[in-house]
């Protein structure tokens, strides 16, 4: 739901408290509790995910699937409240596999772990609280932090954007590398001298498809990108889109696929990248 897995204990005791019962085989249609908590969550789910006592007996449902009908109303009810780029947040960081940061086991070795001031503000944009303050950009001196952090995670004045991208490259070139395949970085031979500064391959992988090989493009995109159409994934489509644009025609000369590697700031992947 895009946040850290939290769930309210009363919130959800009677989906636990249904499908326990149900289970146990001691359940019947005029048992109080039982009725008094279906009437509870059926008020705190949307109509037609509505249960019957006659239906749970009949197949008892697992918590986890009660669970998720009570968070997906909630989640609804947040969205509709929200101002459009809040909205944008909460589709990203919703997304599958956009929060696995969150639960990966920290290893210095490895380079996965943040210190404590680093995990304090990233807690904090991810939950979409204040992260500015009020303050100015290092870079761009006249120009004041959002509150929600975007233009310090897109500000291409420093060299965090560019570290970013090339960290990823190299990463994703790695598992490349471990499957065996032929890899390639920053490829763009073969192109014209006024194509040559615009490399359509981030990370080329020889025959990646028919004997075909392929160009991955990586780009990392603001998930309020596309503030004027706002779905999952919206952020990601503009920049495929953008990528297909730029490199296409280059590709096709050089007789490569295009794919590009598009993931919003927030973790969301594009749908090309999955």
């Amino acid at each position: 739901m895009g946040g850290f897995d939290l769930r309210s204990l009363s919130g959800h005791s009677p989906a636990a408290f249904i499908s326990s019962l149900a289970a146990s085989g001691f359940g019947n249609l005029d048992n109080v509790h039982l009725q008094q908590a279906v009437t509870r969550f059926n008020s705190q789910v949307s109509p037609q995910d509505a249960i019957t006592i006659e239906a749970i007996l009949d197949s008892p449902p697992p918590q986890s699937s009660l669970s998720k009908k009570v968070d997906g109303l909630a989640f609804q009810s947040l969205l509709s409240s929200s101002s459009q780029v809040n909205k944008a947040r909460l589709l990203s960081v919703s997304a599958p596999f956009a929060g696995s940061w969150i639960s990966t086991i920290p290893s210095p070795g490895l380079n996965l772990h943040l210190d404590s001031a680093e995990c304090q503000i990233a807690l904090r944009w991810w939950l979409g609280l204040n992260t500015a303050g009020g303050s100015c950009c290092p870079f761009c001196p006249d120009t004041v932090l959002d509150p929600l952090g975007h233009h310090a995670v897109s500000c291409r004045h420093g060299c965090f954007v560019v570290t970013r991208h090339n960290l990823l490259r190299d990463i994703l070139a790695g598992f490349c590398h471990r499957a065996h395949l032929s890899v390639k970085i920053e490829v763009g031979y073969g192109l014209s001298l006024e194509k040559i500064n615009s490399r359509p391959a981030d990370i080329l992988v020889q025959s990646w498809d028919r004997g075909h090989p392929a160009a991955f493009d990586v780009t990392v995109t603001p998930a309020i990108l596309n503030i004027s159409s706002i779905y999952e994934g919206a952020a990601g489509r503009v920049a495929e889109a953008r990528k297909h644009t730029t490199n296409d025609a280059k590709c096709q000369d050089l007789g490569w696929l295009c794919i590009p590697l598009a993931v919003e700031t927030y973790g969301n992947w594009g749908k090309e990248a999955t």
